[in-house]
């Protein structure tokens, strides 16, 4: 068995590993169908030595084909997000010299254009899958085998490079952190071009010798009816997921609500990630199903890092405390090493979990590391042993009169306020502050609020310097396919 193969994935084994709709694939199927693939991919040749291949392809049992047949021919898997207008993977499949593109249907139509711009051969699945199988390399650890891409935020997406070795050491801290086994079933519906559904749900499930059940989409009516008949045991979202769960339970009559929370009830694990996860929200599902949300820190440069614990006590708004392997450590901005609790400071990784380069920017990467350290930009305090996350040091820390405050700290408390559904708090430039505090705040229907009454509702709540100076209210906040608030164009709105 090559160092890159996943224990279960055997032609033996005929448990039931994917579920796509009507569909059900054992082990066994879904890995004679991957080597297949990678025989194709291979096509006479005896190893891809690296050569770059993006798919455009939701989850299915073809992008489980695929990721895994890139892997097993000695390629490097740079999957693309399906949400994605054409026109932004121009950047994506230039940067990363991608030669070939994996897509299906009315996917490949969209994207003959552009590859052909590009000299990209564009193919399906089923152009590649080989009829007989071929002798596969043997692939070392130290190879490179996949290719994500930052969220950008602040400059043009990087290409973040993992090793197998990498991917092998985000997974197996996943599985004894979180105590997966081959008994767990769970939903995927998270976008598969991002750390959150490709490792922790998708990878982790495989390892594990867990079913997977495939979603393209977060599909409300379908995943909740699977909750009530008690087919999962482990659930994971962003929280917006779960925020959109709620409001859908407003739209449904109680006894339907009582049957989805009583779905959620006797599951062994609810996990909440990808962004801030707000104590309202922490404690509203708690009161709904019971269950109580591990929350968990990572990143796309590191998989998990920080998560809080399984069979201990889990803390509401604090992500908990290293995974077994991965180091953390804060640092001032003079990299002294922080100590002492309740000390804001930037947190820094080392392990086997932290990838190896971005693509062809060698620059970026030097910048990124400090004495071997992985610099994140987030910074956090530890709070009795638990660290407690601020935000990004160029998004969510402003510094107003000489304090550094955390605008997610603050959104936590704005949303606590009955009128509010959801609010994003920026730093804007101020003359006697530095930065003064500004928020965007979204009603609840029908609900108003002015700064007046909101300053009063504030005051024994917060410190005055953190109120807000100016509120916007908005429709709706900008968000990623991720659900992650954007901040920088909220910033061009002020």
């Amino acid at each position: 068995m090559s160092e890159n193969s996943f224990p279960h994935l055997s032609n033996g084994n005929k448990k039931t590993a994917l579920v796509e709709g009507d569909n059900k694939y054992s082990y066994g199927e879904v890995n004679n169908r991957i080597d297949r693939f990678a025989t194709g991919l291979l096509n006479g040749k005896d190893d891809l030595r690296e050569e770059r291949i993006a798919f455009f392809i939701p989850a299915s049992l073809d992008y489980v084909t695929t990721m895994h047949g890139i892997w097993r021919a000695g390629g490097i898997a740079v999957p693309l997000n399906v949400a994605s207008a054409v026109a932004e993977l121009d950047h994506y499949l230039s940067s990363a010299s991608v030669t070939r593109m994996v897509a299906n249907g009315d996917y490949q139509e969209s994207l003959r254009g552009l590859c052909a711009e590009l000299n990209i051969e564009l193919v399906s699945v089923d152009d590649v899958l080989a009829d007989d199988i071929r002798e596969l390399p043997e692939i070392i650890p130290d190879r490179r085998a996949m290719m994500l891409f930052t969220s950008g935020t602040t400059n043009k997406p990087k290409g973040v490079v993992s090793t197998h070795k990498t991917i092998n050491a985000q997974i197996t801290t996943l599985i004894d952190a979180w105590s997966w086994s081959e008994e767990d079933v769970i939903p995927l519906f998270l976008p598969v071009h991002h750390i959150h559904g490709i490792i922790n749900i998708l990878s982790c499930g495989l390892w594990a010798g867990a079913t997977v059940h495939l979603y393209s989409k977060f599909d409300i009516p379908k995943i909740t009816s699977e909750i009530i008949d008690g087919t999962y045991n482990v659930f994971m979202a962003v929280p917006t997921i779960y925020v959109k769960l709620i409001q859908y339970f407003d739209t449904i009559d109680k006894e339907q609500v009582d049957k989805i929370c009583d779905g959620f009830r006797p599951m062994r694990l609810n996990i909440s990630g990808s962004a801030a996860c707000p104590v309202k929200l922490f404690n509203q599902w708690k009161e709904l199903t019971g269950q109580i949300l591990l929350e968990r820190y990572g990143m796309t440069e590191i998989g998990m890092g920080i998560s809080n614990p399984y069979d201990a006590e889990r803390r509401a708004g604090h992500v908990g405390q290293p995974l077994p392997g991965v180091e953390a450590q804060l640092f001032d901005e003079d990299d002294n090493l922080i100590t002492e609790e309740n000390t804001p400071g930037e947190i820094r990784i080392k392990g086997d979990n932290v990838f190896l380069e971005y693509w062809d920017n060698e620059k970026a990467t030097i910048e990124s590391f400090k004495d071997g350290w992985f610099c994140t930009g987030d910074v956090a305090v530890l709070d009795d042993g638990y660290y407690r996350i601020m935000g990004r040091s160029s998004i969510d820390i402003i510094k107003s009169g000489g304090y550094k405050l955390s605008a997610l700290e603050i959104e936590g408390v704005l949303l606590t306020h009955p009128s509010v559904s959801e609010v994003a708090v920026i730093g804007v430039e101020d003359e006697t502050w530095g930065e003064s505090v500004l928020a965007f705040i979204g009603l609840n229907d029908g609900a108003e609020l002015k700064y007046d009454d909101l300053k009063k509702w504030c005051d024994g709540k917060m410190s005055s310097y953190k109120i807000p100076k100016d509120i916007k209210i908005i429709d709706a906040l900008p968000r990623n396919a991720m659900g992650k608030v954007t901040k920088p164009d909220l910033k061009k709105l002020v």
